[in-house]
């Protein structure tokens, strides 16, 4: 009998693990994104799809802060979140990036770069960790700041009008993704030095 309760605890752990409130909040990131991406195409005026696709946007993104802080203060990390919550981020900028791209708000080459560094330093930090050379890749405060500055850039594109009457945020939205973009570049630079030594001693 003891046998066969043990598959079950697994099981019971497992499911607890992966659907803990942090890792719910986790998931809330992924399911949005068919949710912003068909606002665009609900009958509705322009500026209304604008506006609740940017108040979505930003609900959910918040998330990304909030599932880290229950899964501290509630003792609930867990390896799966740790993989998760990056997953989730990235997946939900790339589709907004993609709307944005569809709606002409930005050029696709930006778009092209910030999901190309996305998928090449995660692969990165993948090979690194099974090397055993994950701290060589760890985040670094320049990629800490093209994130903000590109989740900045993001709202303000999808909203596209007059902020409080007199913040464009097609100008402000466009500038920040520019200078998101050379942040990409450039902290993609620093991760693949820091990581070159490795690559070097494993390819002789």
């Amino acid at each position: 009998m003891a046998m066969l309760a043990a598959p079950a605890w697994s099981s019971c752990t497992m499911v607890a693990m992966f659907f803990t409130l942090p890792t719910l909040l986790t998931w809330t990131r992924i399911v949005a994104i068919p949710l912003i991406v068909g606002v665009f195409y609900l009958p509705l005026d322009g500026a209304t799809r604008n506006l609740v696709a940017t108040v979505m946007f930003v609900g959910f993104a918040a998330t990304d802060w909030l599932d880290g802080w229950l899964a501290r203060r509630l003792n609930q990390t867990s390896a799966f979140g740790a993989f998760l919550d990056p997953v989730a981020d990235k997946i939900l900028v790339c589709a907004a990036l993609l709307v944005l791209v569809d709606q002409h708000r930005i050029h696709v080459l930006l778009a092209l770069v910030i999901i190309g560094r996305e998928i090449a330093i995660s692969s990165l930090r993948e090979w690194m960790a099974q090397i055993g050379a994950s701290r060589s890749v760890a985040v670094h405060m320049l990629g800490k700041f093209k994130t903000a500055t590109q989740m900045t850039a993001i709202p303000f594109l999808l909203f596209d009008g007059r902020l409080f009457g007199f913040i464009d945020t097609r100008i402000w939205g466009t500038a920040l993704i520019v200078v998101a973009t050379v942040l990409t570049i450039w902290s993609m630079v620093y991760y693949l030095q820091r990581a070159l030594p490795e690559i070097r001693s494993k390819a002789r």
